[in-house]
């Protein structure tokens, strides 16, 4: 069952970070997330959400961007950015048997 990480909607203005689940996170890397989701909602509009896979594999969900391919690119372009950020949380997940 995938396990949310964080998200943000577009509409309501809001963003969602899982204190539960991943509350020991350090506060920089919350910040970080934070600013992805928002970033993107304000770029590409609708609902993103990171999550894990049942593998501890973190992926990206959208639901209704305003536009599709404006989406995977950014979506492109963060993988790239954040690759090392993404990693570690991968491993992080994996480590505290989080997933």
């Amino acid at each position: 069952m995938d396990k949310v990480l964080c998200g943000a909607n577009a509409q309501s203005m809001k963003y969602y970070f899982n204190e539960e689940q991943f509350g020991k996170l350090p506060a920089a890397v919350k910040e970080e997330l934070k600013a992805i989701c928002v970033s993107y909602c304000a770029d590409a509009g609708g609902v993103i959400t990171l999550v894990f896979d049942d593998e501890g594999s973190l992926h990206f969900q959208t639901i209704s961007p305003i536009d599709e391919i404006g989406s995977e690119l950014i979506i492109g372009r963060l993988q790239k950015e954040k690759e090392e950020l993404f990693s570690q949380l991968e491993r992080f997940v994996k480590e505290f048997g989080i997933y």
